[in-house]
């Protein structure tokens, strides 16, 4: 089986829809279950490294006016480059297939995250959204599958682009290998030092964005004693959170991170004593999946995709009631044997996002398109 892959995010992307697309490589190579991936990437980047397989082959644009527009050929020039290469299919890791590939008779599934776009609009702007409607329009409609990451996107896929449900399939992610090993407590210990954090503390990880809405969860900590640790590159959203901090004089009760490396963020999850995770809306939420691999307990949103990811026994909150999650995180940090059960639980509903099991369900559905 030889399977040609739209790259450009493992390639360019370092956090959700690159980690997507890292992962499916690295679970499938590990499992050994393809023969050849063929990587299409718009230009050279630094990420390269990451696929340092020999089964891996990173397809470039051929010709002046396609290097020139590397997003023109990823749009109407990538296929004429799949064609000679006789895969098996192509499958859109992000939600987009390129016009025109069904001139090459090989079937084609794309990957769709999320429909934040059209289910909250109010955080994309307009030209935006026509873009992305038209482009996810396109790639349902003449997908031969589509694969939803959660029962939500699902969902969403079917109401707001009116996908076929009968070609859609729930297929779960993983989380990189470093959030399940087991660090010792020495490197716990060099990993506070290096970050000046404490012994105890509430960890948010992810892009600090209004939907990702930390501000509540600064909120929720303010009048507690508690240290917030927030991980996430900073967009314009952030400051409104150093405003609020600042006028509350929280300086030293929450601490910002950025630009680390994943083995630094494993170390960050461990250290901590509580993942709170309040997002308005998410394809599915990652990060609290690492986390349960990490051994935390979990506050999170009680509806959209989060119960997904979280399973039944983590804790769930009205993302906009600062009230409700302070109480979750007093309740957490006042009683240690339900944070122990927590994890105990957390711990074994999480086993279902395994590697093994993302690479049986994703050869079961690459089977039956074939």
């Amino acid at each position: 089986m030889k399977i040609a892959y739209d790259a450009k995010r493992i390639f360019h992307n370092n956090t959700g829809l690159g980690n997507y697309g890292r992962d499916i490589v690295r679970i499938l190579h590990k499992q050994g279950f393809v023969d050849h991936y063929y990587l299409f990437n718009t230009k050279k980047s630094e990420l390269e490294g990451c696929m340092p397989y020999e089964d891996t082959t990173i397809v470039y644009p051929k010709g002046l006016l396609w290097r020139t527009i590397p997003s023109l050929w990823r749009l109407i020039g990538q296929w004429k480059q799949v064609k000679p290469l006789n895969v098996s299919f192509y499958h859109g890791l992000s939600g987009e297939i390129p016009i025109q590939i069904t001139k090459n008779n090989i079937p084609k599934i794309v990957t769709i995250h999320d429909l934040i776009f059209l289910s909250h609009p109010h955080y994309y702007n307009f030209f935006d959204r026509i873009i992305y409607k038209i482009k996810f329009k396109y790639a349902v409609n003449v997908a031969d599958h589509i694969i939803a990451i959660s029962e939500q996107t699902k969902s969403d896929t079917i109401k707001y682009l009116k996908a076929d449900e009968n070609k859609i399939s729930v297929i779960y992610q993983g989380c990189n290998a470093v959030f399940k090993k087991q660090y010792t407590e020495n490197e716990k210990l060099k990993n506070r030092q290096k970050f000046n954090l404490p012994t105890q503390y509430v960890l948010n990880v992810g892009t600090l964005q209004e939907r990702k809405n930390a501000l509540t969860l600064i909120q929720a900590i303010h009048g507690t004693e508690h240290h917030l640790v927030l991980v996430g590159h900073e967009k314009g959203y952030a400051k409104a959170l150093h405003k609020y901090i600042s006028t509350n004089h929280l300086e030293k009760q929450v601490t910002f991170i950025k630009n680390i490396t994943t083995e630094d963020l494993a170390l960050i999850y461990q250290n901590a004593t509580i993942f709170c995770y309040p997002s308005i809306c998410e394809g599915f939420g990652i990060p609290i999946i690492e986390a349960l691999f990490s051994g935390l307990p979990v506050i999170t949103t009680k509806f959209g995709c989060f119960p997904e990811a979280a399973g039944p026994n983590s804790l769930f909150v009205n993302p906009t009631d600062e009230n409700e999650i302070r109480s979750k995180i007093n309740l957490l940090f006042e009683d240690p044997k339900l944070r122990l059960k927590l994890t105990q639980t957390g711990l074994e509903y999480v086993q279902k996002f395994s590697d093994k099991n993302v690479a049986n369900n994703l050869m079961n559905l690459y089977k039956k398109v074939l």
